[in-house]
């Protein structure tokens, strides 16, 4: 059994090193095995350009909102 995902469609993370939030936008998969590859691709704004990447999940941490 492969690795199990950290982080879900939807999740907003952000890079270890730093830079803006992003929003995953799909859990890459293997094509055969469809077990997590482990990375993720993220999308997210620069200025008013939608901007997208892929990240490995080591370098990712999540962004926790304070409550209202």
């Amino acid at each position: 059994m492969g690795k199990k995902n950290t982080f879900n469609v939807g999740d907003i993370v952000k890079l270890k090193s730093g830079g803006p939030e992003m929003t995953i936008r799909s859990v890459n998969k293997h094509y055969e095995t469809k077990e997590f590859s482990g990375t993720y691709e993220c999308q997210w704004f620069a200025g008013k350009k939608l901007d997208q990447g892929h990240f490995p999940e080591e370098s990712l941490m999540p962004v926790v909102k304070e409550s209202e």
